[in-house]
């Protein structure tokens, strides 16, 4: 490789260092390693540094954000989790799949993970409190939920990954990479439950794997995350690990109240976004923006912040990253790095090797950054035709994704600022040593069901 090609490279290695380091949008980065790159080293002019710039993906993330956040300010979000937990009548055991089961739809439709997360996380937190069932299975469920549907045909991250594929001359079935994501997510929660309920069992835990205390109270206010006082002498800067009391009781969900008109059109515009994107095909963009002006007109005074909910971060982290990883393909550092990964082993090897590049990196950066990064270095591998495409790109996307359970990303920073009545700094190491497991195992179920086992039957 010249140093035309490593010298970028360099560069994107201190751009995740920086972006982990500090609170720097790396999108931010990436548009100034494109230019820096492109300008210097390539000779491009800017039209030609932006001629990769990803309009359609730009166009889909503020698109969905502005009417999914229409949808939350008139209260339609929280009417389909509510409606979802009244359906089961209250039933311990099922409600944790309830909140798994909405999370995915959110996302599903084109909710970013975050934000489903940030939805539901405090009903589903505050059930776990009632209950007595483990906050942190309940967090696990929770994410994974919303990782579920992450890769839906109609969701930013499907879109995304869709589109890079595509971009180097290869193809995806969207139903195939939405359906291995849920399965694996799905089988993930399954896992985490059982090996929970385990060890409630041998060890004498104090929280189960799905809730035994009381039954849960299906009418009245959500609670909100409080932490009551100490029962065991836990001192503000100490270490102790001594649970804080529990809060009283509190209903999970708001009495049930007549669905309103907007309500109403809110649930019809999003009926008809399904439609239109996914039997006429149409580009969810566009829809997602007609629908969110027509919703604009139910609440003039508030829209612009509905504007400001937009998430401009992700869309200048997607925009800035993919515009360098354009760079690199055309200085040809992306051809030459994979094509020294197919010399070092066999196919089946680098493809673990990435899974593992993909997950372990994710658990403290940007998993839709590293997607950008890292798919388009697994391109000329499946040109090869040695191992199936989608197994092999799905394998990378939820290796990215699955590992978001760590209290670094955003998702699971969500959950424990959502948990209630427990010791934080507990919890906290609860969920890193969780996240150090997710990290080890995830990425080799990854390649096992979606690349192994598809390649040898």
């Amino acid at each position: 490789m010249t140093a035309t090609e490593i010298l970028p490279l360099l560069a994107l290695v201190v751009m995740f260092v920086i972006a982990t380091r500090f609170p720097i949008n790396i999108g931010i980065l990436g548009f100034i390693g494109a230019f820096a790159v492109g300008y210097f080293a390539l000779g491009f002019d800017d039209k030609e540094i932006l001629g990769e710039f990803p309009t359609s993906i730009v166009l889909t993330i503020v698109g969905v954000t502005y009417f999914f956040g229409m949808a939350k300010r008139n209260g339609t979000i929280d009417l389909m989790v509510n409606s979802c937990i009244r359906a089961v009548h209250g039933r311990v055991t099922v409600v944790p799949w309830v909140f798994f089961f909405s999370a995915s739809v959110l996302t599903a439709l084109g909710t970013f993970s975050p934000a489903a997360v940030a939805l539901i996380a405090p009903a589903a937190m505050a059930f776990a409190a009632r209950t007595k069932m483990s906050p942190l299975v309940m967090g696990i469920m929770t994410i994974n939920g919303a990782h579920a549907g992450a890769f839906s045909p109609i969701s930013v991250s499907g879109v995304l990954v869709r589109e890079i594929v595509e971009k180097n001359g290869l193809s995806i079935a969207p139903w195939t990479l939405f359906f291995a994501s849920y399965g694996i997510n799905l089988l993930l929660s399954v896992l985490t439950v059982v090996a929970w309920a385990a060890l409630a069992k041998t060890r004498g835990f104090e929280f189960s794997a799905t809730g035994g205390g009381q039954k849960s109270v299906i009418d009245g206010p959500v609670g909100t995350p409080t932490d009551s006082g100490p029962t065991g002498g836990v001192g503000g800067g100490g270490t102790s690990t001594g649970l804080l009391t529990r809060p009283a009781p509190t209903p999970l969900v708001d009495v049930a109240v007549p669905v309103t008109l907007v309500q109403k059109l809110t649930l019809l515009l999003i009926g008809t976004l399904l439609v239109l994107v996914l039997v006429l095909h149409l580009p969810i963009s566009f829809v997602a923006i007609a629908a969110g002006a027509i919703l604009a007109f139910t609440d003039l005074k508030g829209q612009n912040q509905a504007i400001a909910d937009i998430s401009w971060s992700t869309v200048l982290l997607v925009a800035g990253m993919v515009t360098y990883i354009s760079i690199l393909q055309e200085a040809g550092t992306i051809d030459d790095l994979a094509g020294m990964a197919v010399t070092i082993g066999a196919p089946l090897i680098v493809a673990i090797v990435l899974c593992y590049v993909i997950g372990v990196t994710s658990a403290f950066a940007s998993s839709t950054a590293l997607l950008a990064a890292i798919i388009p270095l697994a391109m000329p591998l499946l040109e090869m035709g040695t191992l199936p495409v989608v197994g092999v790109v799905a394998a990378l996307a939820i290796s990215a994704t699955v590992v978001d359970v760590s209290p670094f990303s955003t998702n699971g920073a969500l959950v424990l600022a959502s948990a209630q009545g427990i010791d934080r700094p507990r919890f906290y190491r609860q969920m890193m040593v969780n996240a150090g497991i997710v990290v080890a195992i995830a990425p080799a179920i990854c390649w096992l069901v979606l690349v192994m086992l598809p390649t040898s039957l």
